[in-house]
């Protein structure tokens, strides 16, 4: 591939991302007025949805351990879902706020460039130095935030 390709290419690929987060926007804002309003699950729709994965999170795989989960939509409420059992199934808190309301599509992109990320960075090519460096400083920054928002809602409490 010649440089004026890779160029193309690149702009095309960053046209796709953007494409796709208008279409998540549209989506959202499509349904806002119809949306039906949260409701809260009892106790044996959460153990229904917990079950229905043997206790794993339906994104990452791992076990969930305790209370600590969240019954995610498999249809995004944004988009429409319902709040019926038959439409949750359960995630790690982390898991379920990083799969936000992406189509499913914008989801394996996302993974796929992590993935790819990841081995770069293990293999320490010289081009993901920055980016690596970018992203601890901004888990720094989140960590820090969520540190003095748990320490704000003790003081309150």
């Amino acid at each position: 591939m010649n440089e004026a390709e890779y160029i193309a290419c690149e702009a095309n690929f960053s046209k796709h991302l953007k494409e796709l987060r208008c279409a998540r926007e549209v989506r959202k804002e499509a349904t806002r007025s119809t949306r039906p309003a949260r409701q809260s699950l009892s106790p044996s729709e959460r153990a229904r949805i917990k079950a229905k994965t043997a206790g794993l999170c339906h994104i990452c795989g791992g076990p969930i351990n305790g209370s600590a989960w969240n019954a995610d939509h498999v249809r995004a409420h944004s988009a429409g879902g319902t709040h019926r059992a038959d439409n949750y199934l359960p995630a790690h808190p982390l898991c379920n706020k990083y799969r936000w309301d992406y189509s499913a599509e914008e989801f394996q992109l996302i993974l796929k460039l992590g993935v790819w990320m990841r081995t770069k960075i293990e293999l320490r090519k010289a081009f993901v130095g920055e980016a690596a460096a970018a992203f601890l400083a901004h888990e720094r920054t989140r960590l820090d935030r969520q540190r003095k928002k748990g320490l704000a809602r003790r003081r309150h409490s």
